[in-house]
C-alpha cells in the first residue's frame, strides 16, 4: 500500500488525477459478472449519497469511485482480495487514496488497514449492507427497494440464514466504528438505494 493514512488535507480527495469514466473502464477490465459490477455501482451510488449526507460534496466523486472499485480484484482474485488490488491500481495509476481507502474496507478479513476517515468507514459499514439490502428486495413481489422498510430489512437481518453470506458481524461493526445506531445505518442506506432506484426509472 503507497500510503498508511488519508492525509488531512483532501485536495486529492477534491480533484483526484483518476477519474469516473477510467474507473468504470478499470472495473470492466477485472470484472465480467453482471452481479459483480451491479454490486459495484451499487455501492458507488450509496457512498455518493452518504458523501453528501456527511457534508462532503465536495468529494462526492471520490466517495463514489472508491465505491465502485472497492471489490475490483475480487472477481479474478478472491484470495487475495485486498492485497492484490493494491498491485493493480499502483500499476494503473488510481490515486494511492483511492487505494488505501478500498484496501480499509477488508479490515479485519484481508488486511489491517483500519477505516480512519469518515468515508472508509461508511464503505466498510455499507459494503455488506448493500449486499443484504438486494437480496432481501429479490425476495419481495415489488422485486424494488421503494417499498423496503427498515423493519422488514430487521427481519431478514436477524434471519441468519437468509443471505448468510452477508455478515452481520461486519455490519454491526460498520455501524459501531460510525457511532450510528444499526437502524439509522439500515434506513440511511436504504434510502440511498431508493433515491438510485428513481433516479434510474
Amino acid at each position: 500500500m503507497r500510503i498508511d493514512h488519508l492525509p488531512q488535507d483532501n485536495t486529492g480527495r477534491i480533484n483526484p488525477a483518476f477519474n469516473r469514466p477510467q474507473a468504470w473502464a478499470l472495473l470492466n477490465k477485472f470484472n465480467r459478472e453482471e452481479f459483480h459490477i451491479h454490486h459495484a455501482e451499487t455501492v458507488e451510488g450509496v457512498m455518493r449519497y452518504f458523501a453528501l449526507k456527511l457534508g462532503y460534496a465536495a468529494e462526492m466523486e471520490f466517495w463514489g469511485m472508491v465505491g465502485l472499485l472497492h471489490d475490483l480484484d475480487f472477481e479474478q482474485f478472491p484470495q487475495q482480495h485486498c492485497i492484490k488490488v493494491q498491485e493493480i491500481m499502483a500499476e494503473e495509476g488510481v490515486d494511492a487514496e483511492i487505494e488505501r481507502a478500498v484496501v480499509s474496507h477488508a479490515y479485519g478479513m484481508h488486511t489491517d488497514a483500519r477505516p480512519e476517515h469518515p468515508m472508509e468507514k461508511v464503505l466498510f459499514a455499507v459494503d455488506e449492507l448493500t449486499g443484504l439490502i438486494g437480496a432481501a428486495i429479490l425476495m419481495r413481489p415489488s422485486q424494488s427497494t421503494l417499498d423496503l422498510t427498515t423493519q422488514s430489512l430487521k427481519k431478514k437481518f436477524k434471519d441468519k440464514k437468509f443471505a448468510a453470506g452477508c455478515s452481520r458481524d461486519v455490519i454491526l461493526q460498520g455501524a459501531e466504528i460510525l457511532g450510528w445506531e444499526p437502524d439509522y445505518l439500515m434506513d440511511e442506506t436504504i434510502k440511498a438505494m431508493q433515491e438510485m432506484e428513481r433516479r434510474n426509472e
